[in-house]
């Protein structure tokens, strides 16, 4: 059996909304964010050498990171669920959002967080004019311009397609998920379609979903 090891407000809630999703037996283990440093406790790193969240066990299998653990969990249980036929172009879509989330968007979300708190943060009277202006430098040379157009391409996409890989819901969805709350929570200062706040209220509407925020608790990527 599968044992999710959740930690509070983190990319694990993907994990636990496809296993609500595809309805199969698993156990939960919780996991707290220090509330200071809102890093995750060294407890994880008994399960997996980095103590990062989220990882499952399956049996003696250890397996770590999102679209790694998304992938195993519909090859291993999914019985060709929340996947399409391959070959299709929604199979291709899927695929290509798997690798999307975490390897082209989520770094200037990333980084638009972090010039965010540099800007914001208590610091040094002296300090802070040299950072505010650093912070705004790299933003709008680089995050800004790049976030923006990745913004406009996804924002292009959901206006063609119901869901990341077309009609239906797939696993792709759930790995985006994390990133679109994040961008309706955190770019809000940017162009933002509205096809975002639709696609969190199509997500936040499904019965897997609502029982995976009842059992691992709310996202708040902001």
């Amino acid at each position: 059996m599968i044992t999710l090891h959740h930690l509070n407000n983190s990319r694990s809630q993907r994990v636990l909304w496809l296993l609500e999703e595809l309805e199969i037996p698993y156990e939960i283990i919780k996991y707290e964010r220090d509330p200071k440093t809102l890093l995750a406790p060294k407890s994880l790193q008994q399960i997996h050498p980095l103590g990062k969240s989220p990882v499952i066990t399956d049996g003696d299998q250890v397996i770590a990171e999102s679209g790694n653990i998304l992938e195993y969990i519909v090859d291993t249980y999914g019985k060709g669920r929340l996947v399409p036929a391959a070959g299709t172009p929604a199979f291709r879509h899927c695929r290509y959002f798997m690798h999307y989330a975490e390897g082209s968007l989520m770094p200037f979300l990333l980084l638009k967080l972090i010039f965010t708190k540099v800007r914001t943060s208590k610091m040094p009277f002296f300090v802070k004019p040299i950072a505010k202006k650093i912070a705004n430098t790299v933003s709008a040379a680089f995050v800004t311009p790049n976030l923006t157009r990745h913004l406009a391409f996804l924002g292009d996409h959901l206006a063609k397609h119901t869901w990341f890989a077309g009609d239906e819901l797939s696993v792709a969805d759930i790995q985006m998920s994390y990133a679109v709350e994040a961008i309706v929570g955190r770019a809000k200062d940017l162009d933002v379609s509205p096809k975002f706040a639709e696609m969190v209220a199509r997500m936040h509407a499904r019965p897997a979903y609502q029982r995976a925020i009842a059992k691992g608790g709310p996202v708040n990527p902001d």
